[in-house]
């Protein structure tokens, strides 16, 4: 796959992203991989290991020690309920808020033109299954992989390294603790002046291939969905779908109710049963043909986004931009490494500035899973910019 990213992310704002996977040349050494990055180089620090599995409780996080251990780079640390909150802060004013062991990023504040600072994701706390708070929306990844019949999501992450300074750039490198031998997937969520970005960093080291299904899902704060457009997508190819299944997903409860089938990455991996790209391809054509009304082009350079709507643009440009004429700003949402863009809205039937006021954007495998092959390295990353300076 080939993609370019926008000048709106240059190299000083952004972490480099391979848009294809890359040969390793070196032997499986998962405790001493490193990760290049044109600001800095990768120190090798501590990991602070948390159960692999969600039957068994986190071990506690030390937030004390992670304060002493990671100071100076402008992130601080609060435990709240048995999580961990990392609140990263640059000296613009510029911050983002980071939960483990979810990796789930809860809040991302830009700096505006009149010097102030605007919440631009969209997080809400409900009452869980159990009775606990139960967090949903906010920018996360959705993923499930696949290879040799086994299929897992990596859902709990522990913290690697941090980098930066609050004047230039944070950026805060998890590893997955619930992965499987011979693979490794970190993340890497950087905080600039002007945007915040979330990369996954997938290396296989089996002797099979891997394949990989999901979105990086950002749901957008919005004053209504009507008031909102999506401008670039013209020209591009579209596929109807149900809404994702996620944890942190967050579905009104009539698109719930008027979808008989949630899109699982999981349970598409597993459906699929693919162990190469020929029986994937075919696993993809039957699905997109089992509808012709569900494809289509979209014929509209200024989208309203005020009807209820789930969809995958299969050709879309890598960046294009939301505009919230409510709240008078806008965003610029860019991916590198995805072929697909996930575009998603409640619709416009709930109150203003409410619970399901929000826009999601998702740099998205969902039609067609990545593969690596034995030896691969694959990243990928969504990015939103903040143009409202």
């Amino acid at each position: 796959m080939s993609m370019a990213c926008s000048s709106l992310f240059s190299p000083n704002s952004l972490p480099n992203f391979t848009t294809r996977p890359s040969r390793l040349q070196i032997s499986y050494q998962p405790n001493n991989l490193a990760f290049s990055s044109p600001q800095h180089d990768t120190a090798k620090k501590k990991v602070f290991p948390l159960a692999s599995v969600a039957s068994i409780p986190y071990q506690p996080i030390n937030v004390d020690y992670l304060e002493e251990e990671f100071s100076g780079h402008g992130v601080t640390f609060e435990d709240i309920d048995g999580s961990c909150v990392a609140k990263m802060g640059l000296e613009n004013g510029s911050t983002a808020t980071l939960m483990l062991p979810s990796g789930l990023i809860t809040s991302y504040k830009a700096n505006m033109w009149h010097g102030g600072t605007v919440e631009l994701l969209h997080t809400i706390v409900s009452e869980g299954k159990d009775g606990t708070p139960a967090i949903q929306g906010g920018l996360s990844s959705a993923f499930s992989c696949g290879s040799d019949g086994e299929v897992w999501s990596p859902c709990n992450w522990t913290l690697h390294d941090i980098s930066g300074n609050p004047q230039e750039f944070i950026q805060v490198e998890l590893i997955s603790s619930d992965t499987v031998d011979m693979v490794e997937i970190r993340c890497i969520v950087t905080l600039n002046e002007a945007s915040v970005s979330s990369e996954l960093v997938v290396s296989n080291f089996r002797s099979s291939s891997l394949q990989l299904a999901g979105s990086i899902i950002s749901h957008l704060t919005v004053s209504t969905p009507e008031a909102n457009y999506a401008v670039g997508l013209e020209g591009s190819d579209f596929f109807n779908m149900s809404p994702v299944s996620s944890n942190f997903f967050i579905i009104p409860p009539e698109n719930s109710e008027q979808n008989n089938f949630i899109w699982s990455p999981m349970r598409f991996l597993s459906a699929l049963g693919a162990r190469n790209e020929k029986v994937a391809d075919a696993a993809h054509s039957s699905f997109s043909e089992s509808d012709e009304e569900m494809t289509g082009e979209e014929n509209d350079s200024y989208k309203q986004l005020k009807e209820k709507m789930s969809r995958i643009y299969t050709s879309a440009p890598t960046n294009f931009t939301i505009i919230d004429r409510g709240r008078r700003n806008s965003v610029v949402a860019g991916r590198n490494g995805f072929d697909e863009l996930y575009l998603f809205s409640p619709g416009s039937s709930h109150e203003f500035y409410s619970k399901y006021s929000y826009i999601c954007v998702g740099a998205s495998a969902m039609l067609k899973p990545i593969m690596l092959r034995p030896g691969d390295v694959w990243k990928g990353g969504q990015q939103l910019h903040n143009p409202n300076l």
